[in-house]
């Protein structure tokens, strides 16, 4: 199945929305508030700028996030969760606990 075909299954649809190295991590920043991309870049060192775009538009794409562009300036874009994106909360929290559960069994085998 390639990329563009949409799974039968709930699980690899909500993945393929969630699915990137970063866009975790993106969500909880945005969970404080809107940021600019600036922002956004300098809270997440290990990103590259051009990765950060490809997931900010992924994530616009798909409702989970919103851009804001000021209407005197093209280069101020700001970004914050929908409502939408909001209903993602739940699910990144039991990731997030499972993943902790799970880095805990390998440092204690």
């Amino acid at each position: 199945m390639s990329k563009k075909e949409i799974s039968p299954c709930p699980i690899d649809v909500t993945l393929s929305v969630i699915d990137g190295r970063w866009k975790g991590t993106i969500m909880w920043r945005l969970l404080d508030g809107p940021m600019r991309t600036s922002e956004l870049r300098k809270s997440i060192p290990e990103i590259t700028e051009r990765m950060l775009i490809r997931h900010l538009r992924d994530m616009t794409a798909s409702g989970i996030l919103h851009r804001q562009q000021d209407q005197q300036s093209s280069v101020r874009v700001q970004y914050s969760i929908t409502p939408y994106g909001m209903t993602l909360v739940p699910v990144l929290d039991a990731l997030c606990t499972w993943g902790r559960q799970h880095l805990q069994r390998q440092i204690s085998s």
